[in-house]
C-alpha cells in the first residue's frame, strides 16, 4: 500500500524526497481530482518498461521487438505504479524465464538510497527463502518481480476467522526471522520524527488543502507525539522483525495454493524493520477500519467500528502465541490470561502509533504525490481515530 524508494533529489525546497524515475511529480497546486484511475500507461513507461525487461529477462525476453511487448496496469498502493508486463501468446519461453512479470516503479518516496538499499537485500532474501515473490531485476527506479496469479484480500475479509488465522500465523513467521540489519528499534519514532519535522515546512496553496491542513496543525502535532512517546516507552513490547505494513493491499489469496493451509502470501516489504512487536499487531488491526478499494474520491472509507472486538483480537494473539509454540504447558490458566492481557494492553495502544506514523505519511503524500488519492482526508480520519481510541483507552 504505502511504499516510498526511488533515485531521488530534494526538489521541493522542504527536505522531501521526490522520485525522479521519468515519472512526473504532480505538485498539490496543479492538481484537479477526477473520479476514476488512469488505465493505459504512458508511451514513456511503456518504452522504459520494454527495455528494463529485455536487460533484466533472459530467453525469449532478449529477441522480443518493441511492437510484441505487452504491458497493462495493475492497481496497486497508495504510492507504488504497478504493471503486467509479458510475452505475447504467439511467442514461447525457450529456457526457464517467466512468460509474464509484475513491474513496480517507486512513486514519491519519503526515505532515502540507504532504505533502498536495506530493501532491495530484505526483498532478496524473502524470496530466497520462498517467502516472498522471485526478484528478476532491481534498478534505481523499481524492479521486476515474480508475478503471482492471485488477488489481494478485501478489507473485509481480514476478519474472516480462517483468514484472520492465517495472517496471525504469516506475522509470527515474520517474527522470528533473523535478518541483517540493525538490531535496535529506531525505526519507529525516529522516522515519525523525520516526517513531523517535513510536516511542519510544508506549505499549501490550494484553498480546501489549507483549511484540511490548518485542521491537521491544530492538534498540536510535536506536543503529541511527546505524549505518544512517553506512553509507548511504559509499554512492554518485544522487538522482533516487523513487516510494519501487515494490511490487505499487501496479503495475495493465492489461486493456486501449494495447500489449503497455506493460501495467503506476504508481500511489500519496503517498511519493514526491528521494531516492537505492538506496532506490527496494531497497525494490523488498525487496518480492518479502512478499505482503499473505491472508486471515487477521497478513495477510501473509514469505519471505526470495524476495528477487530477484544474476541477478534484474543483469536489472533492465541492463533500467533500457538504458532512461536511458546511454553503454555508451564502456564496454568490464570498466568495465560494475564499475559494475554497483557498483550491486548500493548497492542492497542501501539495502534496508536499506526495512527499517527501514516497520518504524518499521508499530509507529506498531500504534497508530493502523482497518485490520486484523498491524502488529507485520510490524515485526518487517521488522527480523529487517534484520538478517539485514545479516549476509549483512558490514557
Amino acid at each position: 500500500m504505502k511504499t516510498k524508494f526511488s533515485n531521488s533529489t530534494d526538489t521541493t525546497g522542504m527536505g522531501l524526497l521526490i522520485a525522479q524515475n521519468g515519472l512526473r511529480v504532480q505538485h498539490e497546486e496543479a492538481t484537479d481530482y477526477k473520479a476514476g484511475k488512469q488505465d493505459e500507461p504512458d508511451q514513456q513507461t511503456k518504452h522504459k518498461a520494454y527495455l528494463w525487461c529485455k536487460e533484466f529477462l533472459r530467453g525469449a525476453w532478449k529477441t522480443l521487438a518493441e511492437e510484441e511487448f505487452q504491458i497493462s496496469i495493475i492497481r496497486g498502493g497508495l504510492s507504488n505504479l504497478l504493471f503486467l508486463c509479458s510475452l505475447p501468446d504467439t511467442k514461447s519461453c525457450v529456457e526457464d524465464e517467466p512468460h509474464c512479470i509484475l513491474l513496480r516503479l517507486y512513486g514519491a518516496i519519503l526515505q532515502g538510497t540507504e532504505a533502498m538499499v536495506l530493501e532491495s537485500v530484505m526483498f532478496a532474501i524473502l524470496a530466497e527463502r520462498s517467502l516472498g515473490p522471485k526478484l528478476y531485476g532491481i534498478f534505481p527506479q523499481g524492479r521486476l518481480e515474480q508475478f503471482i496469479a492471485s488477488r489481494k484480500l478485501e478489507t473485509i475479509e481480514l476478519a474472516i476467522p480462517s483468514i484472520s488465522t492465517e495472517i496471525a500465523k504469516k506475522m509470527a513467521t515474520f517474527h522470528r526471522m533473523t535478518m541483517p540489519f540493525n538490531k535496535e528499534p529506531k525505526w519507529l519514532f525516529c522516522t515519525m520524527e523525520k516526517y513531523l519535522q517535513q510536516v511542519m515546512r510544508i506549505n499549501f496553496t490550494k484553498e480546501s488543502h489549507i483549511g484540511a491542513f490548518h485542521k491537521l496543525l491544530s492538534y498540536n502535532l510535536p506536543q503529541e507525539i511527546a505524549k505518544l512517546r512517553s506512553l509507548l516507552q511504559a509499554t512492554p513490547s518485544p522487538i522482533v522483525f516487523c513487516h510494519n505494513d501487515c494490511q490487505e493491499g499487501n496479503l495475495l489469496l493465492l489461486d493456486n495454493p501449494e495447500n489449503s493451509d497455506n493460501k495467503l502470501m506476504l508481500i511489500d516489504f519496503e517498511y519493514s524493520s526491528y521494531n516492537f512487536r505492538g506496532f506490527d499487531f496494531g497497525n494490523h488491526f488498525c487496518e480492518w477500519m479502512y478499505d482503499y478499494n473505491c472508486d471515487e474520491y477521497p478513495f477510501f472509507i473509514a469505519d471505526i467500528k470495524k476495528y477487530p472486538t477484544k474476541m477478534q483480537q484474543l483469536h489472533f494473539i492465541r492463533v500467533y502465541n500457538a504458532e512461536l509454540q511458546n511454553a503454555f504447558e508451564v502456564l496454568d490458566e490464570k498466568q495465560i490470561a494475564k499475559m494475554e492481557e497483557q498483550m491486548l494492553e500493548e497492542i492497542n495502544r501501539y495502534a496508536l502509533a499506526s495512527h499517527f506514523f501514516w497520518g504524518l505519511w499521508s499530509i507529506i503524500q498531500a504534497r508530493i504525490s502523482t497518485i490520486e488519492f484523498g491524502y488529507l482526508e485520510y490524515a485526518i480520519a487517521r488522527f480523529e481515530t487517534y484520538f478517539e481510541q485514545k479516549r476509549q483507552l483512558g490514557v
